[in-house]
């Protein structure tokens, strides 16, 4: 059997989007981008949402938008994809990497206020493999100490928080679309907020800075010459995508409620064994399962590099844990000494299982029993 780490549910519907579309001769950031936008919105109970590329041209934006420059600081999660610390350097800033909670895995809010220092702008919480961050916590922190909070929501589409879809919680939500995540576009990201100011400058920053878009001057009956207001990108997402997308948000509810299934078979199969911890979902949140991590306790009898070669040779794709960007080589000379025990721990000792819908019976047993067979 061979079973891959995950998946994209991607089927004739989303090629039949994508088709018509094309037909259309309307590919790029059109009426499919907007209609994506709005459904988005509406979804996770934000008053915008904005298309963007991918999740890490999102985060870029979101920086430039809350006012982040050259000698500010963001604190943010070591363990994290290393896009969560590039996005604080494109603007010129610094990012000061905080511990996360052994438990979730994710940013820990007392750690965090310790770094705060004069020159700190922004937080910036990770929603580390689909489960929610202390949102709360940090709004109430970033209101006391008058900054900026930035949410990191690339694994996060579906998840709630306190009743309420991840999105809706603050200013600066960033969404990805990638084929590891629960619904994808291929590539592609999405911004949501509920600041109007911040909305039509993130409109502007993803197509050049252009002071008209594309579909209204392709749409008007006179001629608009239009201007350039200022240095901006050019991080539009296709109409391709966005049909896509469409069609994948159809489902999403849906994803997220198989995705819950089969966590809760691989938690009723592994919850004995003492040799490992299972990930922890608090009362405030329900997770979309985006990855399934797995730590091995120090008195596990194999180390997490052997469990995943030996579940390899039986053609069972594994990942490691979730890196700590400190202990990249391309931050290497900049975090020289940072210690960060517990995100170290969690990203040495913890492996991601196989997840992904639809997952057949059998190879949800063949990775259950094989693991088990090593770790037990």
């Amino acid at each position: 059997m061979k079973i891959p780490i995950a998946k994209p549910y991607l089927g004739v519907e989303e090629a039949q989007e994508a088709y018509n579309t094309i037909l259309t001769n309307w590919v790029t950031q059109g009426p499919r981008v907007q209609e994506f936008e709005e459904k988005f919105a509406a979804y996770v109970g934000s008053k915008y949402a904005i298309a963007i590329s991918n999740c890490t041209t999102a985060l870029h934006l979101a920086m430039i938008v809350a006012n982040v420059k050259e000698g500010d600081e963001v604190i943010c999660p070591s363990m994290s994809y290393i896009a969560t610390a590039n996005a604080i350097k494109y603007v010129g800033a610094t990012p000061v990497f905080a511990e996360v909670n052994s438990e979730t895995f994710n940013i820990d809010v007392v750690h965090a206020e310790k770094l705060i220092t004069s020159k700190t702008k922004a937080i910036l919480i990770v929603h580390q493999i689909g489960y929610a961050a202390d949102i709360d916590a940090f709004k109430k922190l970033c209101d006391k100490k008058n900054l900026q909070l930035i949410e990191d929501a690339a694994c996060a589409a579906g998840t709630e928080y306190k009743k309420n879809k991840i999105g809706s919680h603050s200013d600066l939500v960033c969404f990805s679309f990638h084929p590891r995540k629960v619904i994808t576009t291929g590539d592609g990201g999405m911004i949501t907020t509920n600041n109007e100011t911040y909305h039509n400058r993130l409109k502007l920053l993803r197509q050049h800075g252009m002071s008209v878009n594309d579909r209204i001057r392709h749409s008007s009956v006179k001629v608009i010459i239009e201007d350039h207001l200022e240095i901006g990108y050019n991080y539009r997402m296709t109409d391709i995508q966005a049909s896509v997308g469409i069609k994948q948000l159809e489902k999403l509810d849906w994803l997220v409620a198989e995705r819950r299934k089969i966590a809760e078979k691989y938690f009723a199969a592994f919850k004995h064994i003492n040799s490992i911890r299972l990930p922890s979902e608090e009362e405030t949140f329900q997770s979309n399962v985006q990855s399934f991590s797995i730590y091995l306790k120090p008195t596990c009898k194999i180390s997490r590099n052997e469990l995943m070669q030996r579940l390899l040779d039986l053609g069972i794709s594994t990942r490691r844990g979730v890196m700590t960007i400190h202990r990249e080589i391309a931050y290497e000379n900049y975090s020289k000494g940072l210690s960060l025990p517990i995100s170290e721990d969690l990203s040495d000792r913890s492996i991601i299982i196989p997840l992904f819908v639809p997952m057949k019976d059998e190879e949800i047993e063949y990775v259950i029993s094989n693991f088990k067979q090593f770790v037990s």
